[in-house]
């Protein structure tokens, strides 16, 4: 089995520290300072426990190089990833698949959904048809990442917390190549169910990158503190009421209710979501990805989104506002 990790940053870095411990086989493409020092050095993943683990990879930023894989794990932000699919080609055979490791509204999301509105494209995600004509969305199994892990220096990840990849078929199959790929990376030590619904669960981590991402970016507010201040724990709910309403329209079934998933946010202590650091760093925002497609698709339902699009608005312009808009 051979598996390409595409964006080798902290997640994927993680996966592929994990997978090459195991013997799999396995590269990487990165670019910059992170690739030069993973070709010079190896990459190194520091664990929970503070020990160092080292691994020599096939790390380019030349997918030519690398040739088809089984598996393309696409570890990306969202925005990123219709400017690559050009990239991605060479990596894809016959039976390639790509793994969707990506942050908020897939754009493969209508793909096989029973229901008035399957085939439908997702524009704020895929804007041209760029994924679904490039790569295919026969092609994608979908993931749903859950580990925390961050790059503190070119070619050392630290891994925070949490190992958990629940992999999906559109369909809701479990499919023989969801369960191969399953069994690998339970054999590398990470946890990787095969859900039937995997849809439900891109909602509940949406609920609060939704909602928790655009606000602390805003107010600078760490979760545990705008998760419990009266207000913005207001703005939150209203949010994550929207897009239920909204997720409930296209069949999703959600195993928690909305006062307990902000509960959850708040008990992940003083934390400063992705798009907060992303502001601080001058990098782009996933605003598209986790905010503006659920707008998106509340016209598509017809659901009235008037707290999303006020928030919306805000941090688009501050965003803006900093050139990364």
């Amino acid at each position: 089995m051979k598996i390409c990790v595409f964006g080798a940053g902290a997640i994927g870095g993680y996966m592929a520290v994990k997978l090459v411990q195991v013997g799999a086989a396995v590269s990487l493409v990165a670019r910059g300072p992170h690739l030069k020092a993973m070709q010079e050095n190896g990459l190194t993943l520091i664990e929970q426990s503070g020990n160092r683990v080292n691994v020599a990879v096939t790390a380019s930023d030349d997918p030519d190089q690398l040739g088809p894989q089984d598996y393309v794990i696409v570890t990306l932000k969202a925005h990123s990833v219709p400017q690559v699919v050009d990239k991605i080609q060479p990596l894809i055979g016959e039976d390639t698949t790509i793994v969707s490791c990506v942050n908020g509204v897939p754009w493969w999301y209508f793909h096989k959904l029973d229901g008035p509105f399957e085939g439908t494209r997702v524009a704020t995600v895929d804007p041209g048809d760029v994924q679904w004509n490039g790569v295919g969305p026969d092609r994608v199994l979908g993931c749903v990442v859950y580990p925390a892990a961050e790059v503190v220096e070119p070619g050392v990840i630290k891994h925070i917390e949490g190992n958990r990849f629940s992999l999906g078929e559109p369909s809701g199959e479990k499919s023989e190549r969801a369960l191969a790929l399953s069994k690998a990376l339970s054999a590398a030590g990470l946890r990787a169910p095969v859900r039937p619904r995997i849809r439900d669960e891109i909602w509940v981590k949406l609920w609060g990158n939704l909602s928790f991402n655009p606000i602390s970016a805003l107010t600078h507010a760490t979760l545990d503190v705008l998760c419990t201040d009266p207000g913005t724990r207001a703005v939150a709910r209203g949010m994550m009421v929207e897009a239920q309403e909204i997720a409930e329209k296209l069949g999703v079934k959600f195993p928690v209710d909305v006062d307990r998933r902000i509960d959850g946010g708040a008990a992940v202590g003083a934390h400063r979501t992705s798009m907060w650091q992303d502001l601080d760093a001058g990098r782009p925002m996933e605003i598209d990805a986790l905010v503006t497609a659920v707008q998106e698709l509340g016209l598509l339902t017809e659901t009235p989104t008037p707290t999303i699009d006020t928030v919306l608005a805000l941090i688009r312009l501050r965003a803006k506002m900093a050139g990364l808009y």
